[in-house]
């Protein structure tokens, strides 16, 4: 039986293209030429996902600009205006938006940034201009971004999603502690996860590492330690770690240079050691990159 080559699970993150984004981004926003440099390599390694956004500042234009035949698109709706009066008028437009700075007649799927706003007293509509989307076929699939798995117990009681993203990485094993990593997949919602490097943060050394994060020191030695005993890098670790779970169809990792994604895909080649339940953390000021403004 053969093994599935890891990197077709991979996704590419886009944000970078777009906004100088990530606690560890040097490089800033990627240039048009690294741009299609990296979408080359992504081709040609057998990557076929593509993961942006229309609040990812011009990322989608960006993208628009290079051949995007044989990529899926996964892009996302930014949040729906308190006072919008034509919510599927809406939904159409942020879309047909995106189809125009992307260059394409469809994408794979669209998905809420702001999926709560499903639970307000617009929700109802705005799942049902989703679906017409896809009813239409100007989309395959329609799900949610969430920051937390619990925010799914809400959502997923009220709608079925195609697609679901959510962050999951070696310190963050809310998913599977939660059980919405078996939920999901036998409910056949599609998973993809994002924040494997938690924005490179799982990337740095102590030295590199900004003092406010200091005070889960504990967290980093056992997180070094165990890098060492498994003569693993951070970034093999991080990769092969979300690449070999069964639940998750696609590891969405953001990239700011060529010579970085060339990196990623030499390092998700390889198994990974089981890790120990001690690296998972639950402190949601370290797990979500949203607070880390206020530390």
């Amino acid at each position: 039986m053969n093994t599935p080559d890891p990197l077709t699970k991979l996704a590419l993150g886009t944000v970078q293209f777009g906004l100088p984004y990530g606690i560890a981004n040097r490089q800033g926003q990627v240039g048009t030429v690294a741009v299609g440099q990296i979408l080359d390599d992504a081709r040609a390694a057998g990557v076929s996902t593509l993961d942006t956004a229309i609040a990812y500042g011009e990322s989608e234009r960006a993208l628009g600009q290079h051949d995007l035949s044989g990529f899926a698109i996964v892009t996302k709706l930014p949040e729906l205006p308190e006072d919008c009066s034509d919510i599927a008028g809406w939904v159409e437009s942020e879309l047909a938006g995106s189809l125009q700075r992307l260059a394409v007649s469809q994408v794979d799927s669209l998905l809420l940034h702001r999926p709560m706003q499903l639970l307000d007293k617009d929700g109802e509509q705005l799942f049902t201009a989703l679906t017409a989307l896809r009813e239409q076929g100007l989309v395959r699939r329609i799900g949610v971004s969430v920051y937390a798995p619990q925010e799914l117990e809400s959502l997923c009681e009220r709608y079925h999603f195609d697609l679901v993203q959510a962050p999951f990485n070696l310190l963050d094993k809310r998913l599977e502690q939660s059980g919405w990593l078996d939920r999901l997949y036998a409910s056949k919602t599609d998973l993809h996860v994002r924040s494997v490097f938690m924005q490179g943060l799982l990337l740095m050394s102590n030295d590199e590492r900004p003092a406010k994060f200091s005070r889960w020191s504990e967290q980093w030695r056992l997180w070094h330690a165990w890098l060492a005993q498994a003569g693993l890098t951070p970034l093999q670790a991080c990769l092969r770690h979300a690449l070999a779970v069964t639940q998750v169809e696609r590891v969405v990792v953001g990239v700011d240079s060529p010579e970085q994604w060339r990196q990623i895909l030499q390092a998700a080649a390889g198994d990974c050691p089981v890790t120990p339940s001690a690296l998972g953390c639950t402190d949601v000021e370290l797990l979500n990159p949203a607070l880390w403004s206020t530390l």
